[in-house]
C-alpha cells in the first residue's frame, strides 16, 4: 500500500494505473475508520481494480473549532486498517496542502443544502463540496463511494458531480449498524454508556416509520409523527428534526412513496447523531 500526501503524486499514480487499463475507486473519509468505512472499501473493490482511501479532517466543514479540535485522528491505526483491508493507496494531505496561504475558491452546494442539516450547520456543505471536489481532482477516480448514513451529503455530491460534468460514478453504500441497530459513526465513541443505550431509539423510530408505510400509510405527517413520538419519548434524546423527503431532491412530498426517505437528527448528551431510512 502506498501513501501519498500531495495532489501531484496522487494524480500521477492514478493516471498511471488508469493508463494500464485499471479502474480506480476512491473512498473519501476523515479518518477514525470503523467497519462502516471498511464496508465502503469492500463496495469499491466490487467496482474497481484499485481503491484509494482519502484521510483528511476538513476544517471547512466544522461549525465549531472545539468539534474540529476534538475530532479523533488515529492515523497509524487508520493506515493499518487500510492495509489489512487491501487498500491500494491512501491519500492523506495536510491542511496546508489542501488550503495553502491565499486559498480563495469554494464550491457552492445550491439549495439542496438549505434544509435538514443545512440550517443546523451553516457552511458545512460548502466545506464538503469544496473538499470533495479537491479530493476528486487529486485522486482522479472512476467511481467514488459514500455512505447512505450521510444521506443529504450523498444527494448533494450526486448533484454536484452531475452539474459540473465530473464524469465520476457516485455509489451510495447501505448504512452499517451495530447489533442493536445504532448506525456506525466515529462520534459514537464519545457517547456515555447511558446515552449509547438511549441512542438506539433513532433506528427503532425510523424502522417504525417505515413499517407504517409498508402497512399502507402514505401521509407524510403521520409517518413522521410515528418516528418523532418514539424519539421524543426517550428522555435522553433532544430531537432536532424528523422529516420525510424525496430521495433525490430532498424536497418535502405530499404523498410517501418508495423513493421517499425519513431523516432525523438528535442530541444525546453533547453528541449529535443522524440517521435515516428509505421507505422503499
Amino acid at each position: 500500500m502506498q501513501v501519498f500526501t500531495t495532489p501531484t503524486e496522487m494524480r500521477a499514480w492514478t493516471r498511471a494505473r488508469r493508463a494500464d487499463g485499471r479502474r480506480v475507486g476512491v473512498v473519501p473519509t476523515m479518518g477514525a475508520l470503523h467497519r462502516g468505512h471498511l464496508a465502503l472499501v469492500d463496495a469499491a473493490f466490487e467496482r474497481a481494480d484499485d481503491v484509494v482511501v482519502t484521510i483528511f479532517v476538513n476544517p471547512l466543514q466544522f461549525n465549531q473549532s472545539a468539534d474540529f479540535d476534538s475530532y479523533p485522528r488515529p492515523i497509524d491505526d487508520d493506515l493499518a486498517r487500510c492495509e489489512a483491508a487491501g487498500v491500494t493507496a491512501v491519500y492523506a494531505p495536510t491542511a496546508s496542502t489542501m488550503y495553502p496561504s491565499g486559498y480563495q475558491t469554494h464550491v457552492e452546494p445550491g439549495d439542496l443544502a438549505d434544509r435538514l442539516e443545512g440550517p443546523m450547520r451553516p457552511g458545512h456543505f460548502r466545506g464538503v463540496t469544496t473538499v470533495v471536489t479537491k479530493l476528486f481532482g487529486a485522486t482522479d477516480p472512476d467511481v467514488a463511494m459514500f455512505g447512505r448514513k450521510d444521506f443529504q451529503q450523498l444527494a448533494i455530491i450526486r448533484r454536484m458531480v452531475a452539474d459540473l460534468d465530473l464524469g465520476i460514478e457516485i455509489v451510495g453504500v447501505p448504512i452499517v449498524r451495530e447489533h442493536d441497530g445504532l448506525a456506525l459513526s466515529s462520534r459514537n465513541v464519545r457517547l456515555t454508556d447511558d446515552d449509547r443505550a438511549a441512542a438506539v431509539v433513532l433506528s427503532r423510530a425510523l424502522g417504525a416509520a417505515r413499517d407504517a408505510y409498508l402497512d399502507g400509510e402514505t401521509d407524510p405527517a403521520v409517518i413522521v409523527d410515528v418516528a418523532a413520538r418514539m424519539i421524543d419519548a426517550e428522555p435522553r434524546a433532544r430531537t432536532e428534526y424528523v422529516e420525510l423527503v424525496d430521495g433525490t431532491t430532498l424536497a418535502p412530498v405530499d404523498r410517501a412513496d418508495d423513493d421517499a426517505v425519513v431523516l432525523t437528527a438528535a442530541w444525546f448528551g453533547d453528541v449529535r447523531l443522524i440517521d435515516n431510512v428509505a421507505l422503499g
